[in-house]
């Protein structure tokens, strides 16, 4: 296949051991935007951030949309084995284990994480997304052997996110074996420092 190379941030904790959180960014970040919230989330972790390959009107992109919450669910697809591509010759490059990568994203990035869940249920050990939409409209049959542990987070006051459909996203997450912790908070579309410290939370139980 035709991939191209992600432009990346890796830190290594300095522990052969340690789990790798990858860092996928929203609509118009870049690989610099999640260090510093990962950083919040502890020093054990490897981090690698990532920039999206797809431009929307000069903003980076995990994926192609075909309009607000409508997905290229072709070149979502694509960019998802791109993305999986990818890390596998990192994690031989920069000699981490890729049996051990906790995907972390925010909306654009949210939704790419959750897209490697549904396609590939057993690639990722874990995964945080904060304001993810069902990154396809059918989601198929899969099962996640590994019984993954997701934190998904949800603004009540979002007005991108459907709340009926992250309940469904959710039940069908849970339906394919994912250990799935949901929160909704008083908050729009971005990140808040609640998001931050549950999630903290969520992973030292979890990890």
């Amino acid at each position: 296949m035709d991939y191209q190379p992600l432009k990346y941030i890796y830190k290594a904790s300095g522990n052969p051991e340690a789990y790798t959180l990858l860092l996928l960014h929203g609509t118009g970040g870049n690989e610099h935007d999640l260090i510093p919230l990962a950083e919040d989330l502890g020093t054990q972790y490897n981090f690698l951030s990532v920039r999206g390959n797809v431009l929307e009107h000069g903003m980076p992109r995990f994926f192609k949309r075909l309009g607000m919450g409508v997905f290229d669910e072709q070149d979502l697809a694509f960019r998802t084995e791109e993305l999986i591509a990818f890390l596998k010759e990192v994690a031989v490059k920069e000699s981490f284990d890729p049996a051990k990568i906790i995907a972390l994203g925010y909306s654009n990035g949210a939704n790419i994480a959750g897209s490697l869940l549904v396609t590939k249920p057993d690639f990722l050990a874990g995964a945080i997304l904060f304001r993810p939409m069902q990154p396809f409209k059918l989601l198929g049959n899969f099962v996640s052997n590994r019984n993954s542990p997701v934190f998904l987070s949800s603004g009540d006051q979002d007005p991108t996110v459907i709340p009926a459909a992250t309940e469904g996203y959710t039940s069908a997450l849970i339906d394919g074996g994912f250990d799935v912790s949901v929160v909704t908070i008083p908050a729009g579309h971005n990140l808040t420092r609640q998001d931050v410290q549950m999630a903290a939370e969520w992973l030292g139980k979890s990890f």
